[in-house]
């Protein structure tokens, strides 16, 4: 498996959990946005973007195309 598609396999069990979480406790703002340490969300945002970002150069990098914004 490459390593965009581990990626990007790691993005969609990211993606499951957070909706298994959500179904079972709703998600408050507070804990999407600004969750404590130890809450199964905290630094979810941050690691999702992280992944996110990664598999983009990626994909920019197989076709030779450039980002037209920085994050």
């Amino acid at each position: 498996m490459s390593e965009k598609a581990k990626l990007i396999a790691e993005m969609l069990e990211m993606q499951k959990m957070f909706q298994d979480y959500e179904n079972k406790n709703g998600v408050d703002a507070k804990d999407y946005f600004a969750a404590e340490e130890g809450h199964p969300l905290h630094n979810y945002r941050e690691k999702y973007q992280e992944l996110a970002n990664k598999v983009d150069e990626m994909a920019h990098a197989d076709k030779g195309s450039t980002r037209w914004f920085t994050s």
